[in-house]
């Protein structure tokens, strides 16, 4: 497959909003339509799901509406309390780590409270529902998969997708996947399809936590290797709205987003000219980087650079809704941690961490740490 990667900050927000450009394949890419991609390619499930994700036009609007309201900032400003708990119980656990042992903070920290959350959201309380979905989750951004993991992943997906929402139809309670339900149910099909019901559960559960993951993941990890930034915001002079932005400006908790596609020929700057029909990506990462925005030392975390643009959360219709609740756990996580833990430091050179095996995804695999 091959698409076109949008990395210049300021034409990628002109395509995102641009009616020109589309995320339905079964209307807009020549290949999909086709029949040529295959169910084992490590990117079927990103093309292949009917949600607001991938729907354009009217389709894109319905299903957004639908959503919107269950990521509202009353409901959103809510869940203060319970994050807060959430990780005032993390702190604990990491505190009880034996003298002298490192402690993993994704997978002890940062990973544990945006899968809490959102499971809590759709009303997910079986922990071995939940493991099943991390698991699926974590394949489904795992773009080096081979073929066999990739339609295990796509099958297994669906089985706990389909038992979940089968539970919620005997037992609705006060969560989003009984709204969303109740929507289906009581509409029919001019409303939410059982497929869009399906997909927009997998969309809203893989993507509002894997990340905050990585936002928290990679926050931490700057900080830890910027002591010179942790400093100013320690002594009040940048603040940790500062980190966050910072932190999603230099390091896009999406790298790369695909896919789009161009519905018409659109011509750019310079002659080039993308086909009816030719795929794009969404270079999120790259586009914080910018030097024709943030000029030369766009790469270096730098707390007070007065302009943090950035498109870590997308831009125009398709812009994140769980943006706010990303925020927000960040906003608890990130001061408790370091107030919590004065002395932490990494327990790993910088340049030894692995990323995860996504060109999606941008986290480590594992981000270890000395307590004190």
């Amino acid at each position: 497959m091959v698409a076109w990667a949008i990395s210049r900050q300021s034409l990628l927000k002109e395509l995102l909003t641009d009616p020109r450009v589309s995320k339905d394949p079964r209307q807009h890419w020549p290949t999909w339509i086709n029949g040529e991609v295959s169910p084992e390619w490590p990117l079927f499930t990103w093309v292949a799901v009917q949600n607001m994700f991938t729907a354009y036009g009217p389709d894109h609007r319905r299903l957004r509406t639908l959503v919107a309201k269950a990521f509202t900032a009353r409901r959103t400003a809510a869940l203060r309390p319970r994050i807060e708990e959430m990780t005032a119980e993390l702190l604990d656990t990491l505190a009880a780590t034996p003298s002298g042992e490192a402690a993993d903070l994704r997978e002890g920290y940062a990973y544990p409270i945006p899968i809490q959350v959102i499971c809590e959201l759709f009303g997910i309380d079986d922990q071995e529902t939940r493991e099943g979905l991390r698991r699926c989750v974590d394949s489904i951004f795992h773009t080096s998969a081979d073929p066999e993991e990739v339609t295990r992943t796509y099958e297994q997906m669906y089985v706990i997708i389909g038992g979940v929402i089968a539970h919620k139809r005997e037992h609705p309670g006060d969560d989003l996947t009984s709204g969303l339900i109740a929507a289906r149910d009581e509409d029919g099909d001019s409303r939410l399809t059982e497929q869009e019901l399906a997909d927009t559960l997998l969309l809203l559960i893989s993507a509002g936590h894997e990340t905050t993951v990585n936002l928290l993941d990679n926050a931490i990890h700057a900080l830890l290797t910027h002591p010179d930034q942790l400093e100013l915001v320690r002594s009040g002079q940048a603040s940790w709205d500062d980190v966050i932005d910072e932190t999603l400006r230099v390091q896009a908790p999406v790298a790369n987003l695909p896919l789009r596609y161009a519905v018409e020929d659109i011509e750019l700057d310079g002659g080039v000219v993308l086909r009816k029909g030719d795929a794009i990506v969404a270079a999120y990462a790259a586009a914080g980087r910018d030097p024709e925005l943030h000029g030369e030392d766009a790469d270096r975390f730098d707390l007070t650079r007065k302009l943090k643009d950035h498109l870590a959360f997308g831009h125009g219709v398709h812009f994140c809704l769980g943006a706010p609740l990303a925020r927000l756990e960040a906003q608890i996580a990130l001061p408790a941690l370091f107030e919590r833990f004065p002395g932490l430091r990494l327990a790993a050179p910088p340049e030894g961490l692995a990323p995860v095996e996504s060109f999606i995804s941008n986290g480590h695999r594992t981000l270890p740490a000395r307590l004190s």
